[in-house]
């Protein structure tokens, strides 16, 4: 095999390779790692969803820590009361 003939060849080889890596999802991240991604728009869509879903949670939470810890302390006793009593309700019901 001449020079020519070897060029084309690892040429070749590579572009295959790059075709295949591409299809298979294969990503370079730095320092010759690999990662595989797997899915495609449609999971990235149902992620993102899930990600607000979980942020407007956390501020409900966080809300709602707000409401219990702060204020006057009667108003937290009386809503720690109810809390229990809707336990207790909850409870009593089969």
């Amino acid at each position: 095999m001449n020079g020519p003939e070897m060029i084309v060849l690892i040429v070749l080889i590579t572009a295959i390779a790059g075709v295949l890596r591409a299809r298979y999802g294969v990503v370079r991240t730095g320092r010759g790692k690999e990662e595989v991604y797997i899915g495609n728009r449609h999971d990235n869509a149902e992620a993102e969803r899930l990600r607000g879903e979980v942020r407007q949670l956390k501020d409900r939470i966080a809300v709602l820590e707000r409401i219990v810890t702060d204020g006057d302390r009667n108003r937290g006793l009386a809503l720690e009361r109810e809390i229990e009593a809707l336990r207790e309700d909850k409870e009593a019901r089969p």
